[in-house]
């Protein structure tokens, strides 16, 4: 069984909860991550979330989210998450900034995370795992930023304001 950490608003650990029954329409604050992995042609690998998923089904967003276990880094989660989701390994992860948000789905069930924003960099195609992604491609960064603005509700609500973060970070000049 998966468990997320539960936290306080200083990301405190105030314990664990099984992932399976965390998310609902009173979704505690948890710990989670959000990796956005990028190309050398500075595309952006997005993800389209199975029609299973508990929260935001079917909606595009970036690369990979998640959660960290208890006693496990934001950075070993989303290196183990990204092979398990796309089937990438040997890529170096960054922490670029911090991130808290809480949304709710057109469902009512509500993500309620303190959600470090991640990059990676990988050149070559995913091999997606179907319970977890039903669709990806690579998108030129600068399209991403336009359309996530001319077609917002597509795109998870995170990956949104992560990408604005991002950009404000210049990542992709340096």
């Amino acid at each position: 069984m998966e468990y997320v950490v539960l936290v306080d608003e200083q990301n405190k650990e105030l314990g664990v909860f099984p992932k399976a029954s965390v998310h609902t329409k009173t979704t505690p604050l948890h710990r989670g991550f959000s990796l956005f992995v990028f190309n050398h042609k500075k595309q952006l690998l997005l993800t389209r979330r199975a029609e299973t998923k508990k929260t935001f089904p079917g909606v595009w967003t970036n690369s990979v989210c998640g959660h960290p276990g208890q006693g496990e880094t934001v950075v070993e989660a989303a290196i183990r998450r990204l092979k398990d989701e796309l089937g990438i390994s040997n890529v170096d992860v960054t922490e670029v900034s911090p991130y808290r948000y809480t949304f709710a789905d057109k469902n009512g069930i509500v993500e309620n995370e303190i959600c470090p924003i991640l990059t990676a960099v990988f050149d070559g195609d995913p091999i997606p795992e179907k319970r977890e992604v039903n669709d990806w491609k690579w998108m030129d960064w600068e399209k991403f930023l336009t359309d996530i603005k001319i077609h917002p509700d597509i795109y998870s609500p995170w990956s949104r304001e992560e990408a604005n973060i991002i950009n404000s970070l210049h990542i992709l000049d340096r």
